[in-house]
């Protein structure tokens, strides 16, 4: 009988790749979703908030072009413009949509509650610190100034404008691992609040940790969300944790604040032999 055999790692995790708005920054992920409002209502069409949300996670044009696509928004244009929405329309909303981005960016950077303190236990475990972003890096390269200013300055930073292809393809994880210097892959963790975030780690094949109810899945500020009743927040991280498990993700929480027991068990399943 013929027997072959595979190669495992069974060393610890290396390093956590984090994403920025509504992972580590910007609770509820606020920035980018009122601005894509604004600037469809300047184009003379109207797009609510949950419309705004749905492609979160991706580069910015991209997600601008996908949100033309949406059946209210071409009815909208059509009436507006007389016409649907072209790549010169979806040029033009992302060009508006750069300079009202960087405009308030700083106004949503506070640190989400309990990062500061995971970054600093991971890096104790020994792991480096990365991040990703569907922003580019004129808009990223404002969170990383007001995230060290409270104290936190990971160790790489990719952004949107630095790979051909954004989200949902590995690209941004895969630079984050050779910036740190660090592999094999499974040695790496994702975390993300957005489903195309969660599937640039699975891509990537990485462990992916997805975030409910600090991201763009419940979509509100740490105000709002305190101010919901139980049940209501309950009834919401549900539904957030839902859409995250069936993304793809191995594990969902409600914010990196509750991260750890998730390295734990990586480290546990890696000792076994498992991959992600």
């Amino acid at each position: 009988m013929t027997f072959t055999y595979q190669r495992r790692y069974r060393g610890k995790l290396k390093a956590a790749i984090f994403d920025w708005a509504g992972t580590i920054v910007d609770f509820g992920s606020l920035a980018p979703a009122a601005v894509f409002v604004e600037v469809f209502k300047r184009a003379g069409v109207p797009l609510t908030i949950e419309e705004a949300r749905g492609p979160m996670g991706m580069h910015k044009r991209t997600h601008i072009a996908l949100l033309t696509e949406l059946e209210s928004v071409r009815a909208g244009w059509r009436k507006k413009h007389g016409r649907l929405p072209g790549e010169a329309d979806i040029d033009r909303l992302y060009a508006d949509f750069i300079p009202l981005q960087l405009k308030c960016l700083s106004d949503f950077s506070a640190l989400i509650p309990g990062t500061k303190e995971t970054v600093a236990a991971l890096r104790r475990r020994g792991l480096k610190i990365g991040t990703t972003t569907g922003y580019n890096a004129e808009m990223v390269a404002i969170n990383e100034k007001d995230a060290k200013k409270q104290g936190l300055t990971p160790d790489c930073v990719v952004s949107a404008s630095d790979v051909l292809e954004g989200r949902p393809s590995p690209f941004m994880a895969q630079i984050a691992m050779m910036r740190l210097g660090v592999y094999p892959v499974e040695a790496c963790v994702k975390i993300d609040d957005t489903r195309p975030g969660v599937d640039e780690g699975l891509n990537a094949g990485m462990w992916t940790i997805g975030v409910s109810v600090s991201g763009n899945e419940v979509g509100l500020s740490l105000k709002d969300w305190k101010k919901l009743p139980k049940a209501e927040q309950q009834s919401k991280r549900e539904a957030a944790a839902t859409r995250m498990h069936q993304a793809g993700a191995h594990y969902v929480v409600d914010s990196v604040a509750e991260m750890l027991p998730c390295i734990d068990d990586i480290e546990a399943r890696l000792a076994r032999g498992e991959r992600p």
